[in-house]
């Protein structure tokens, strides 16, 4: 992908972001499906960036994905969620499928503009399948399937009586026996469709199955590296966004604290924090692009990554989780202190920032994270 086409790509999200701006706390507020939004990036022509030419995708890398991904999440971090998870799905089957199911969803999705979903949940599996003959019955239900209302296709996991690993599967929402419920009610991330899906005894053709899996050498286990990615640069963007809003209101609404002072901006300790927060949102942005620049070498590499290559994303994609948890924690929850009590009125819906970083950073507790990595060290 040419430079012309980077910058056109970046100008694309730009553009997307400032419109998502308008209507972001309004539909933070209101929750549900943000229908029109999708359908904004689906005319966007970004869900196909990561595709290779080949199939008619757009050429793009993960960098060029994940920087789409931070420039959303700094206006709506809910948009940026299923945008990125759209791609965690879509490669699922170049990870862990045949050759020919690659080309087969890398062709299909640029046909047709599909919007992948997910009822994948790695952890809560309540959902079976039984073979038959010449198929797959899948029953039960799925817990946080990010981007499922509104999608096209699912990645689904399923457990399979005497296989160890989850079976793997990809299947048209739409399908007879799948019922998405719009149950999605938690405090942040609101419009992430991160609800329930049910199966009824679903049919699932031999030829939707990535039979494959996770396990058959180090680069389809990167698939468990790429949420990891997308949530890191997710957690970025919602504290770029959170320092960029304090700064403007700062700026422009918190009045002086003292008569010595003919703005805030002149009070030293409100210049104290914002010298914390900037110095916090530099050191986030470098170990997350450290850990960027590795991913993208082992995606080229394919096959060839050896054990130790990812063993070393592993570190570095801990590392980075843990120092965009906890300064994102820190930084939304701080800035209100720069921005004095009239931001809490709801009408700047400034703890959003909060809220949307404190659900995702629950899913795999940081403190999980921190005692994988101290034990890996300790190891060596």
């Amino acid at each position: 992908m040419t430079t012309k086409t980077v910058k056109k790509i970046e100008e694309i999200a730009t553009s997307l972001a400032e419109k998502f701006k308008e209507t972001a706390i309004t539909r933070d507020q209101t929750g549900g499906n943000a229908k029109n939004e999708r359908d904004l990036i689906r005319e966007s022509g970004l869900l196909k960036l990561l595709i290779p030419t080949e199939y008619g995708g757009l050429g793009g890398n993960w960098l060029e994905v994940l920087q789409v991904v931070r420039i959303f999440a700094r206006v709506d971090s809910s948009l940026a969620h299923v945008f990125g998870y759209h791609f965690v799905n879509l490669t699922t089957p170049h990870l862990c499928g045949s050759e020919e199911q690659k080309v087969r969803y890398y062709t299909e999705t640029v046909q047709r503009n599909l919007f992948w979903g997910n009822a994948f949940n790695p952890i809560d599996i309540k959902l079976t399948a039984t073979k038959q003959d010449n198929h797959y019955i899948f029953e039960g239900k799925k817990t946080f399937c990010s981007g499922s209302v509104d999608s096209d296709y699912l990645l689904v996991s399923a457990l399979l009586e005497g296989r160890e690993e989850p079976l793997l599967a990809i299947i048209p929402t739409k399908r007879i026996g799948i019922e998405v419920k719009e149950d999605w009610d938690n405090f942040g991330q609101r419009q992430t469709d991160s609800g329930t899906v049910e199966f009824h005894a679903v049919r699932v053709e031999l030829n939707e199955v990535l039979e494959n899996g996770f396990n058959r050498n180090e680069f389809s286990r990167l698939r468990l590296n790429i949420s990891s990615f997308i949530l890191n640069h997710l957690y970025l963007g919602i504290v770029e966004g959170a320092f960029e809003a304090a700064r403007n209101y700062t700026q422009t609404e918190t009045r002086a604290r003292s008569p010595l002072y003919t703005s805030a901006t002149e009070d030293p300790i409100i210049q104290k924090h914002f010298g914390e927060f900037f110095a916090q949102v530099e050191a986030a942005k470098l170990v997350v692009e450290r850990s960027d620049e590795l991913f993208q070498k082992l995606w080229l590499k394919g096959s060839n990554i050896t054990l130790a290559e990812r063993e070393a994303l592993d570190d570095v994609t801990n590392v980075a989780k843990i120092v965009t948890t906890r300064i994102g924690l820190d930084v939304t929850s701080r800035m209100f202190e720069v921005m004095e009590s009239r931001a809490t009125a709801n009408r700047y819906g400034f703890d959003r920032y909060w809220r949307n970083l404190r659900t995702m950073t629950l899913h795999v507790p940081v403190d999980t994270t921190i005692q994988e990595l101290g034990r890996r060290v300790l190891q060596r």
